[in-house]
């Protein structure tokens, strides 16, 4: 993310997350520490040849007990606990034990845990973490179950599927899809003078909405450096042309002339008034549900607090055309299957039971707000009285990720530093990215000696 939920920075790729999502720099602040970890290097011993169909019939073998780690320490992770319980009733003798850990630490323990011979027997990772994990030898590949699975790249939107890929071969099985859109608050739209009812599309009726607000002494979209370091802040870069980081991970769009306007851009919403100076992190999220703003950039995870929220009135939008290009940040789920020092046949099979099950019913995984990868269950009629996730979907024809480098996360913490200048007004645009840029390119340099590309 550089991005939780689970959700990234970086990356010009079409088709991280919250504080995540804290996002950016908590997820890629562990990617990069997790590289350190004992084992980064080592080769555990040999896996157990997986058999069978890659879980296609589910389990029938003999008892046993799957240890399953993820970051969803949110609302997703008591839905994901229900989606596994759901598994287990219908497969008793496979026995779920879920650890769930900060994305931050779980980028970190993972590592170690495999090289101890303790890791789990399925994990969860975001995609922009994937290539660094299987470059590193810390999950498996898992061609066999998607080649048994019948799974194809036509079952998926396309930049999800090859999201799971690195160096010719599959390391994440995609169970969803996490875009940036945009919520607003009815009733201020209404305080203001404007029409709840339509939301805006594009930067003209975007900035006339701020300014009708303004003109209320409403500051309508309050920008945090944590929203600017993340999805909303990725998102502008992509649409006024700019991108995050180059497809063969090699050179940082930081200071690109896109990358450059968009931040241009995001700072003058903070001089011209919209926005109140020094917003907190996750002040934009309390001003929307206390009637103080009326936009906010952020991804699905937002849906289900917003539900519960009942004295807020609200709904949710895809992105406004901005930049000039249509385009939103993304984030996604993947599930991946550790490697295992000393491997079990039976839970071999089982973990990949497990899997297919929850990705074959990750319908109700979009209670979550999460949009689900496979597109025959975004195809279901049940899928669409989701309004909201819906909505989220609509985006998928546009949404960019990070190419699948190795390392690629490394570089983060340059940007959040960059963007957190700049929000801050301590140094100029063009002064921080270039700074930023200099300091990722290095990385980037350094990481592909690092993992020998």
């Amino acid at each position: 993310m550089i991005t939780t939920t689970s959700r990234p920075v970086l990356g010009q790729r079409s088709i991280s997350r919250r504080g995540l999502l804290g996002g950016v720099a908590a997820v890629a602040a562990g990617a990069g520490l997790a590289a350190c970890q004992p084992g980064s290097s080592a080769r555990p011993g040999q896996q157990v040849a997986p058999s069978g169909d890659g879980g296609a019939a589910g389990y029938d073998g003999p008892p046993v007990e799957l240890a399953f780690w993820n970051g969803l320490t949110g609302g997703d992770g008591p839905i994901m606990k229900k989606m596994c319980d759901n598994f287990t009733k219908e497969y008793p003798n496979v026995k779920i034990s879920t650890t769930t850990i900060a994305w931050a630490d779980y980028y970190q323990k993972l590592p170690a845990a495999v090289s101890n011979g303790k890791g789990p027997d399925v994990g969860m990772m975001h995609a922009d973490t994937l290539a660094t994990n299987a470059a590193r030898q810390v999950v498996q590949p898992l061609d066999d179950v998607a080649n048994a699975l019948g799974m194809t790249e036509e079952d998926f939107t396309p930049i999800v599927w090859q999201a799971g890929m690195y160096n010719g071969q599959r390391y994440g099985l995609p169970l969803d899809l996490h875009p940036a859109g945009l919520y607003y608050n009815k009733r201020v739209m209404e305080k203001v003078g404007a029409d709840p009812d339509s939301p805006p599309t594009n930067m003209d009726e975007f900035m006339n909405v701020l300014d009708m607000a303004k003109s209320k002494g409403v500051q309508g979209l309050w920008v945090p450096p944590g929203a600017v370091a993340n999805n909303f802040g990725q998102t502008m870069v992509y649409q006024f042309g700019g991108h995050m980081v180059d497809e063969a991970g090699t050179t940082s769009g930081y200071n690109h002339p896109g990358t450059v306007a968009a931040m241009q851009w995001v700072r003058s919403l903070i001089d011209e008034g919209y926005s109140p100076k020094n917003a907190a992190n996750d002040s934009d999220t309390l001003a929307l549900q206390n009637d103080k703003t009326v936009f906010m950039f952020n991804g699905p995870w937002m849906v289900t607090p917003l539900k519960e929220n009942k004295k807020v009135d609200w709904g949710v939008t895809q992105v406004p055309n901005i930049g000039g290009t249509l385009a939103t940040w993304s984030g996604s789920h993947q599930f991946v299957l550790p490697v295992q020092r000393s491997a079990d046949e039976n839970k071999t099979k089982a973990a990949r039971a497990f899997v297919n099950w929850i990705i074959q019913n990750s319908l109700a995984w979009a209670d979550a707000g999460m949009v689900p990868a496979r597109a025959s269950v975004r195809e279901m009629p049940e899928f669409a009285e989701k309004e909201e996730v819906n909505i989220f979907a609509q985006q998928l024809d546009y949404v960019r990720f990070l190419p699948p480098v190795p390392g690629i996360s490394d570089i983060a913490t340059e940007w959040a530093t960059a963007t957190s200048n700049i929000v801050a007004g301590k140094k100029g645009v063009q002064e921080a990215l270039d700074e930023a840029a200099q300091k990722a390119n290095r990385i980037l340099a350094e990481n592909q000696k690092k993992y020998q590309r």
